[in-house]
């Protein structure tokens, strides 16, 4: 090939990637302080990994191929943390990273290519949704369908999302696929634009109230992570897939195991008060459990009674699951049962360990709470509980009362092993309930003052019955332990279960379970 070729293939290339939707565009994202995408793309991933794979896309119509430099989407190969990955995203200098074919079959190539090599895919979301007007005839909008591709993956290979900008459309529908999604505050993630929604509605509302990060992390649940910048997001991302495998037919990674810390921690007790009434936070006995105190929480500020995230323990990656006494004394919601349910989910899929954490007064009561269908999302939560085949280990730190003692992977729910803490208590209801209930007639003929003698005495009487002991005695519980040994335990029973035939993935059914309801 001759040099002259050579050199005028390099400038071609060389100006769609620098040059990108034009000068203009990128002046625009300048002022405003926001990257390309592929500036984004070297962030995220190790220096100089990036293996651009498209480049030379561009619109299937023909007026438009001057002006759309890759058709809206860029993608490739890279490594992050020396991972083999593949990365694409919305180019907004092209028709604001709208969707269109050439685009879509992009991203559709880069996705195919991924599955095949088993490699995570990370998509970068900030899209203005179908490109108009190409999209608006019978026959435009019949080339661009959903993600069916995606939508078919059964979670063979992890699928992170982060929204980092104005999205609509495409990459919102990836971000409901995913197992993680990251949203950068000041950002919007819906699945139309509030222009749209005013003229089809005439209802006005801001992107901030329609789709921002603090909309969906407390009240819709639709992200796993709300990141101050582009900059923690990334390394949401990072950190996310350090504890999972590349794909679903490869063993979860190790890191080093923590023999300094896998002996007794008489500290651990002392972080749990005896009274089950009084509060404490959860997440100091995890990190006091993970390895170097290491816990990555997911939907922190969505169902915050219960506590789900992945950590390490002895090196082996694993889910937690853990009530949260500090937050409305750590019942179990609808929203709870919701986040509960899309971890068992990733983590059966991906053959994790899941480490269950119980110090629940029960299901949350009430009208409200049944409106809000709480008895189809505690279902599911158990349905999902009783297919995982991934290893399953409990720990009864204090309460464990009614259905929720089962859901949280109580007794003959498949647990691999099952432990209790001296101060566990197991029963239907919470003894001050029970004795409630049980003499609510001859309480009732009390005057106040007795009334509360009189129910402290008869709910003392109840406790008795609610000790672990009895559970342990007739072989419903493993062991009842010294808290000082929880780590240790576990770690072993970790190492031991290692060594099991696995699972493989097409016999693993949560894999094949949508990843949003």
């Amino acid at each position: 090939m001759a040099d002259e070729e050579l050199e005028k293939f390099s400038r071609r290339r060389a100006r769609i990637r620098e040059d990108m939707g034009g000068p203009a565009a990128l002046s625009r994202l300048r002022a405003a302080g926001r990257a390309t995408i592929r500036q984004r793309i070297d962030a995220l991933a190790d220096a100089g990994s990036f293996e651009e794979i498209g480049t030379f896309a561009v619109s299937e119509e023909p007026k438009d191929r001057a002006s759309t430099p890759g058709d809206g989407k860029i993608g490739g190969h890279a490594l992050i943390d020396g991972r083999p990955v593949m990365v694409a995203g919305d180019d907004v200098t092209v028709k604001r990273g709208s969707s269109a074919v050439v685009g879509d079959r992009r991203v559709r190539r880069l996705y195919e290519q991924a599955l095949r090599a088993g490699t995570p895919f990370v998509y970068l979301g900030e899209t203005g949704g179908a490109r108009v007007p190409d999209s608006l005839g019978s026959e435009g909008f019949t080339k661009l369908p959903p993600p069916i591709a995606v939508a078919r993956r059964a979670r063979r290979i992890p699928f992170v999302t982060v929204i980092v900008g104005e999205s609509f459309g495409g990459s919102s529908f990836l971000s409901a696929l995913s197992d993680l999604v990251v949203q950068v505050r000041g950002s919007c993630l819906a699945v139309t634009s509030p222009r749209v929604i005013e003229m089809a509605t005439g209802e006005r509302i801001s992107m901030e109230e329609l789709g921002g990060a603090d909309v969906h992390g407390r009240l819709t649940g639709q992200i796993d992570l709300l990141a101050a910048d582009e900059a923690q997001a990334f390394g949401y991302v990072r950190s996310f897939l350090s504890y999972l495998p590349p794909n679903s037919w490869t063993r979860p990674p190790t890191g080093p195991q923590d023999r300094v810390r896998i002996g007794r921690d008489p500290a651990l007790a002392g972080l749990v008060p005896s009274d089950r009434r009084e509060s404490y936070d959860i997440k100091a006995v995890i990190r006091r459990l993970a390895d170097d105190g290491g816990f990555l929480e997911l939907k922190p500020s969505f169902g915050a009674s219960l506590v789900t995230g992945l950590a390490r323990l002895d090196g082996s990656s694993v889910g937690i699951i853990a009530s949260q006494p500090s937050r409305q004394a750590g019942v179990l919601t609808a929203e709870a049962c919701d986040k509960a349910t899309r971890l068992i989910c990733l983590c059966d899929a991906f053959d994790i360990p899941l480490i269950f954490l119980q110090d629940c007064p029960g299901f949350i009561v009430g009208k409200r709470a049944e409106h809000g269908r709480l008895l189809h999302k505690a279902m599911m939560f158990f349905q999902a509980l009783a297919l995982a085949q991934t290893p399953k280990l409990t720990v009864v730190l204090r309460k464990a009362f009614g259905l929720a003692y089962y859901s949280l992977c109580g007794n003959d729910t498949a647990a691999d092993y099952l432990y209790c803490w001296p101060s566990a208590e197991i029963g239907f209801m919470d003894p001050y309930v029970g004795a409630n209930v049980l003499h609510a007639e001859a309480l009732q003929s009390l005057d106040p003052a007795a009334r509360a003698v009189e129910l402290s005495r008869l709910a003392a009487d109840m406790e008795l019955t609610t000790e672990p002991y009895g559970a342990a005695g007739t072989m419903r519980v493993d062991e009842v332990i010294d808290p000082a040994d929880t780590r240790a335990l576990l770690a072993a029973a970790l190492r031991r279960l290692g060594t099991r035939e696995r699972v493989p993935p097409a016999a693993r059914p949560l894999a094949t379970w949508p990843t949003c309801w």
